[in-house]
């Protein structure tokens, strides 16, 4: 029976090792994409701390003094007297010069609601980061034009986009490492006492190919289950099928509930980001950051995603909506009253990136994504091992076949 899994193993490693490598090293470099952001970027995102904060309204005014065409769509505000105001902003797409410097024509926008329409409706978005205490710019970002995302995009999608064939092969591959890990735990599972000493550790002072060897069977046993988890987890963002069976598993309805509406007033103007700020520090105080988003509309609410000090993960946040004419509570949607669906979602990526726990649990995936690295190198070199190995005890039988006949 074993002789099966190992052909299995063998023949599903073969089709996919080389993308699993590729995964496993461009998601040992996103582990710490966060800290190592933070580290070598300090000015954009801690400020010297003096005197009394500016009020968001005058932040947002610096940021069109700075960028007239800027859109502003939410501000980010950290508790944390050190940290920067995250602004979200949009901007027009520069226009294609056609010969003699001619603006090109462009082709009438299609219907709403197909998908060109959505596709065409995307703009580019950035994060402006701004002196709280000061106003000052610190910098406009955007994370597609940093040497990160072109990280993620080999991890996600190979460098091509989310709608490319690179999608496919990567959710394919990560599908196939599942039954490569099962398969792989089974052909590691001892018979005796005796070989279960053997395939707890690694022989480090044994010849090199004991030595691949134990890597590959050793190391693969302590990293399986790491490893399955991560590899579970991505399936969501490579098929919309397997993202919905976490909503029919856990029978939870795809969307949360609509949030609740403003009352519309013609002759009075939204509240501000200041009213909304204080708003939201009165419902939860001193909470880890403050995300404040305005409306597209008359009638929606202000929405504030709030990350409170002891949540499970950074995606645990609670919702509170905001009559975006008063700033008067309208609703709430603590993560505790999320549906099940929902809570085990937000889970997936704390989870895959390994900050699920905060630093100890990313040192662990990014040592089990080294690890993941080396499978599908050591698992190479034992069946070429082995395939030289068989062909020399064809051969000497062989050749003592001939001696007999002789």
């Amino acid at each position: 029976m074993k002789v099966f899994f190992r052909r299995i193993h063998l023949y599903l490693s073969l089709a996919a090792g080389l993308v699993i490598l590729i995964a496993c090293l461009t998601g040992a470099i996103l582990v710490f994409e966060k800290d190592l952001q933070m580290a070598i970027n300090k000015d954009r995102y801690y400020v010297a701390q003096g005197g009394s904060r500016l009020p968001l309204q005058d932040l947002v005014k610096q940021v069109k003094t700075a960028y007239p065409d800027a859109k502003v769509g939410g501000i980010k505000v950290y508790s944390d007297p050190e940290r920067s105001v995250e602004i979200s902003a949009n901007f027009p797409p520069k226009k294609k010069q056609g010969e003699a410097g001619q603006p090109i024509q462009r082709k009438p926008e299609p219907a709403a609601g197909g998908k060109e329409a959505r596709s065409a409706e995307r703009q580019p978005g950035y994060t402006l980061f701004v002196n709280p205490y000061t106003g000052k710019v610190l910098e406009k970002y955007s994370y597609r034009e940093t040497g990160f995302y072109q990280v993620f995009a080999l991890h996600r999608w190979l460098l091509g986009t989310d709608k490319g064939p690179g999608k496919i092969i990567v959710g394919v591959a990560t599908f196939i490492f599942l039954f490569i890990l099962i398969t792989g735990i089974i052909l590691w599972w001892p018979k005796t006492r005796r070989i279960l000493k053997n395939r707890l550790r690694v022989k480090w002072d044994a010849n090199w190919k004991r030595l691949n060897h134990d890597l590959h069977i050793v190391m693969g046993f302590y990293s399986a289950i790491f490893l399955f988890l991560f590899a579970f987890t991505g399936l969501a963002w490579s098929f919309e099928w397997f993202n919905k069976g976490i909503y029919t598993v856990t029978n939870s309805p795809l969307k949360n509930p609509p949030p609740p509406q403003s009352v519309y007033q013609a002759d009075t103007k939204p509240i501000s980001f200041d009213q909304a700020w204080a708003a939201g520090t009165t419902a939860v105080p001193q909470a880890v950051s403050y995300t404040i988003s305005f409306p597209k509309d008359s009638t929606a609410a202000v929405t504030i995603s709030v990350l409170p000090q002891k949540a499970i993960h950074e995606a645990a946040t609670d919702a509170i909506y905001l009559d975006q004419y008063t700033g008067a509570v309208i609703g709430t949607l603590p993560y505790a009253e999320r549906s099940l669906g929902a809570r085990v979602r937000s889970t997936f990526k704390p989870v895959h990136t390994g900050s699920l726990w905060g630093m100890p649990s990313k040192i662990i995936a990014f040592m089990v994504c080294l690890l993941g690295v080396t499978f599908p190198v050591t698992g190479t070199i034992m069946w070429i091992n082995r395939t030289r190995r068989k062909r020399k005890t064809s051969l000497i039988t062989y050749e003592e076949a001939g001696a007999l006949a002789d």
